[in-house]
């Protein structure tokens, strides 16, 4: 490629997080010249992403799913348990795959790994260049966005995309507002080995501090997510991790058993963000650009792939894909999509932080018509838990 004057590219990413590679996969379609750029980094710490139904479908598409398969561990069934104590408390309330016609609502990875497979599929895609540098100025011009940094020559794109994260420089440069908030919570993270088979079962404990959840890895491992209030998150993250274990095994009422650590912990502060819009000019923004909320009902992660199919949904067949009637359909089709999902995600964890009875009572209420209205119930397992799921079973 030459100086950005002479041969502009089509579409440039700016972030090479999972997001941004999926999209930059899903867009080098149709002989697009696509350009990714950002360092690519897949550090184990910890961390995995339930891929709901709809995502993993999306990987098949984009030659990534039969990768991933090994390393995946099917979630066949969710299940919530109110530990807040309420006078409101419901029994416990189990979504079954099977319900709905499907093997899995989705499959738990490390994010590591899901990154790394999608980093090879990138490097093997033709049309599509990988350039690690940093993004430091990003300018509109006649018909295109000029990228200039360090790390690569200048060039120039038709479309911007922004997964650069929650302090997006494409955001700040669509001029797109955004709403950041914290919540007083810091979620620590781990994987598990333990005693007891997980059946291929995710559970959800909701307690005064937030989700504590384990989700299924393959064999007899679990991954933890764990919101706490920062004071007790930052005394348990100093047990050792024979304490830490124990730790959370009380906490888990012994569901899975005996557990010891088996990789690396995190800890991250939880907080949530939300955009006016979804795209400007010649700028779209996906992931956690355009939206953050925590980590309940595996949405986060799943929400930025929804994001990547939509934006390639509205460039597909088109000549300019940073065309105004291109964003416009881009923003139109998220907006609903997005704010509903963040809207019902801090409202769950802010009735969990409060004792005031008319949220256990909503609380409560709701746990029960999860349990006893059954079109109402496989309308959420569609929805929510498998992510848009089409009803269907999966080929074995």
């Amino acid at each position: 490629m030459s100086t950005y004057a002479d041969e502009p590219v089509d579409i440039a990413i700016v972030g090479a997080g999972p997001v941004g590679l999926a999209a930059a996969l899903a867009l080098a379609t149709e002989g697009r010249s696509v350009a990714l750029l950002g360092p690519l980094a897949t550090p184990r710490d910890g961390r995995t992403v339930a891929l709901l139904d709809s995502s993993w479908r999306l990987l098949a598409e984009l030659g990534v799913q039969d990768g991933l398969i090994e390393k995946a561990a099917p979630l066949a069934v969710m299940r919530l348990v109110d530990d807040s104590g309420s006078l409101f408390r419901q029994p416990p309330v189990e979504f079954r795959a099977s319900e709905i016609g499907l093997d899995a609502f989705g499959w738990n990875i490390e994010n590591a790994d899901l990154t790394e497979a999608l980093a090879d599929a990138a490097r093997a895609r033709p049309g599509l260049r990988l350039l690690p540098g940093l993004v430091r100025v990003i300018e509109s011009e006649d018909g295109a966005v000029r990228l200039s940094g360090e790390g690569f020559a200048p060039l120039r794109a038709r479309l911007i995309v922004g997964a650069d994260g929650r302090n997006s420089q494409v955001r700040a440069a669509a001029g797109i507002a955004s709403r950041d908030w914290r919540y007083p919570q810091v979620a620590l993270t781990g994987i598990f080995e333990h005693r007891r088979d997980h059946r291929e079962t995710s559970t959800e404990f909701h307690t005064r501090r937030g989700p504590c959840t384990l989700v299924p890895l393959p064999g007899r491992r679990s991954s933890l997510v764990w919101l706490l209030a920062p004071e007790e998150a930052e005394a348990v993250a100093a047990l050792d991790d024979a304490a830490f274990a124990n730790r959370v095994e009380r906490q888990v009422q012994s569901l899975l058993g005996a557990m010891r650590v088996a990789g690396p912990r995190g800890r991250i502060p939880m907080g949530g963000l939300s955009v006016d819009r979804f795209a400007a000019g010649r700028m779209a923004l996906i992931g956690e650009a355009a939206h953050v909320f925590p980590p309940i009902g595996a949405q986060g992660l799943n929400l930025g792939l929804r994001d990547v199919a939509a934006l390639r949904d509205a460039v597909i067949g088109t000549e300019d894909p940073g065309a105004q009637s291109v964003t416009a359909a881009y923003d139109a089709a998220r907006g609903t999509d997005v704010r509903l999902r963040t809207g019902a995600v801090d409202a769950l964890n802010r009735t969990l932080l409060t004792d005031l009875m008319p949220a256990d009572l909503m609380r409560g209420a709701g746990l029960l018509a999860l349990s006893r209205i059954g079109p109402l119930r496989r309308f959420v397992m569609r929805q929510g838990l498998a992510g848009g799921a089409e009803t269907r079973r999966s080929a074995v």
